[in-house]
C-alpha cells in the first residue's frame, strides 16, 4: 500500500510538472508572438530612422565645418584688432613719453599751418584782385 501510495504522488507531482511545462511553453509562444510582431514593427520603422540618423550626422558634420571656418575667420579677426590695440598703445605709450614736448610740437605745427594757408590765401586774394582791376591796399 505504501508502494501505492508513492506512486499515486509521483504521479501526481508528474501530473503538475506537465502542466506547469505546457503553461510555460504557451506563455513562450504567445511571447514569440509578440516579438515576431514588435520585430516587424522595427524591420518597417529601422530604415527611415537610419536614413534620417544618416542626414542629422551630414548636417552636424556642416555645421561643425562652417563653425570651424568660422572660429578661423574671427580669429584672423581678433588679431588684427590685437595688432591695432598694440600700435594705439604704442602711440600712447610715445605720447605719454613725450609728455607736453610732443603735443605742443603738434600745437605748433598746426599753427604753422593755418599760418601759411591764411599768408597764401590773403597773396592770393590780392592778386586775383590786382588781375580782375581792383586796386592793391
Amino acid at each position: 500500500m505504501l508502494i501505492e501510495i508513492a506512486g499515486i504522488i509521483a504521479a501526481v507531482a508528474f501530473a503538475v510538472l506537465v502542466g506547469y511545462v505546457v503553461y510555460t511553453l504557451i506563455q513562450v509562444r504567445k511571447t514569440l508572438v509578440e516579438l515576431q510582431v514588435v520585430l516587424v514593427y522595427l524591420n518597417s520603422q529601422l530604415p527611415p530612422l537610419l536614413k534620417d540618423l544618416r542626414l542629422m550626422t551630414e548636417n552636424v558634420n556642416a555645421l561643425s565645418e562652417q563653425a570651424r571656418d568660422g572660429v578661423e575667420h574671427a580669429s584672423v579677426f581678433l588679431h588684427a584688432v590685437g595688432a591695432v590695440g598694440e600700435t594705439v598703445e604704442q602711440m600712447h605709450g610715445l605720447v605719454k613719453g613725450q609728455g607736453e614736448g610732443l603735443a605742443s610740437k603738434l600745437f605748433s605745427v598746426v599753427a604753422g599751418v593755418k599760418a601759411a594757408s591764411a599768408v597764401v590765401k590773403e597773396r592770393f586774394s590780392k592778386s586775383h584782385d590786382e588781375r580782375n582791376g581792383a586796386s592793391p591796399r
